[in-house]
């Protein structure tokens, strides 16, 4: 039997009006800065209450918050010694005297996310100035990344998610910038499953206009399109109708479909990155399962699902087989994926740009409106417009650096 004891610990007490320090420390860093100061606060028998420190540009700015000497004289010595220790290290130092540590934080915690190309300071003060004005406060600032596009998040709390995101989404069309807003908390971090959209989101086409195009009837199909967006055709219907037009052509035309379709910039990146954070990522399309298999063989989706065009004696007959994926199937596929994932819906995302896609986008427990028309941006959660699938990834607080480090690394 193992005579080792646990070591006695010392609790100390979270006395808000206690006596404090705030030690500030900042010029140009070096190795060592951080032990350097602990250890030279060690000396006083300190407790550490908080500390942060950010490098911009070879610049450090270390604060510690610590609690203060009791002993007589012990402060002023304390004072003494690290503005002493700082210009030994060509550093230089300022000491606040307080209580407590920071004020309580307000209710109503989110994670604004701003992404520009580029991020000019007047976009920036116009959303600051627009957080403040909802009677949120802004506790953090850092980046996420500098390319493909310039992405900073702004930690806040005070205001509620909902009201904040409604105000910053008028902001934020009237300046030009993209700016997501998500509910901070645990959920953030929990999402595990992602659909999204395949034309005009996984991809950068209409695979129905690939088709067209080699069915010699562009013309026809747009025309259809333009009936289904005047009203006049639903999408069971409008997909039927342009379907037809594909009737007698060769079934080899699907291989050079395939060969045509163009992966959105940074898709490639979101699903590597989802995959090795161990997120399970599919398709769903209203489109056609000829395209979605391969698009799911080649980048190694989990699921996927779509119409299906009727082949016969090699030729597309001009209808579709089986139950047709609508906006309501969609939503009802990505309740059945999350459902065989054994994923809560509260932990999914998902990511579209139609109409079509609306359902679905409610049902998640975060939905993602990509470069989509106004209706859609303004009933989804969030919204990007930057034309770079991977900066979904920036809503889920990965950051490029993260990113670039995953992928320098050989699985």
């Amino acid at each position: 039997m193992s005579t080792s004891r646990i070591p006695p610990v010392t609790v100390v007490p979270d006395d808000d009006d206690a006596p404090t320090l705030l030690v500030k420390i900042f010029g140009k860093d070096r190795p060592g800065i951080t032990a350097g100061l602990c250890d030279t606060l060690a000396a006083y028998g300190v407790h550490i209450v908080d500390i942060e420190q950010v490098v911009t540009r070879g610049r450090i700015v270390l604060c510690v918050l610590v609690t203060a000497p009791t002993a007589d004289g012990a402060e002023g010595d304390l004072r003494a010694t690290v503005h002493s220790w700082a210009e030994s290290m060509r550093l230089q130092a300022e000491i606040i005297s307080g209580r407590g540590d920071n004020r309580p934080r307000g209710t109503g915690r989110s994670h604004v996310t701003m992404l520009g190309n580029p991020l000019t300071a007047e976009s920036t003060a116009a959303i600051a100035s627009r957080i403040t004005g909802t009677g949120g406060n802004i506790d953090r600032i850092f980046r996420l990344a500098k390319y493909p596009v310039t992405a900073v998040e702004f930690e806040v709390s005070g205001a509620e998610t909902e009201p904040l995101r409604t105000a910053l989404a008028i902001e934020a069309a009237d300046i030009g910038v993209d700016v997501a807003v998500v509910a901070s908390g645990l959920q953030r971090r929990a999402q595990r499953l992602v659909v999204m959209d395949v034309d005009s989101t996984l991809i950068q086409d209409e695979v129905i206009e690939l088709f067209a195009a080699h069915a010699g009837c562009e013309d026809e199909v747009a025309e259809v399109t333009a009936r289904a967006m005047r009203g006049e055709l639903d999408f069971e219907q409008s997909l039927h109708a342009r379907v037809a037009l594909l009737a007698g052509i060769d079934e080899s035309v699907v291989e050079k479909v395939r060969a045509e379709v163009r992966l959105t910039p940074g898709a490639r990146t979101l699903i590597r990155t989802l995959k090795r954070l161990g997120y399970q990522v599919g398709v769903v399309s209203g489109g056609f399962t000829q395209v979605t298999d391969d698009l799911k063989e080649r980048l190694g989706l989990d699921f996927a699902s779509a119409n299906t065009l009727e082949v016969v004696d090699g030729k597309l007959t001009g209808r579709v087989v089986g139950e047709v994926v609508d906006r309501a199937g969609k939503a009802r596929l990505l309740r059945r994926f999350a459902a065989e994932a054994g994923v809560p819906l509260v932990q999914t995302v998902a990511i579209g740009d139609g109409a079509n896609d609306l359902d679905m986008l409610n049902a998640a427990g975060l939905g993602v409106a990509f470069n989509a028309k106004p209706v859609v941006r303004e009933a989804a959660h969030t919204a990007v417009n930057v034309p770079f699938l991977d900066t979904v990834l920036y809503l889920l607080g990965v950051t490029r650096e993260e990113v670039e480090a995953a992928d320098a690394h050989v699985d």
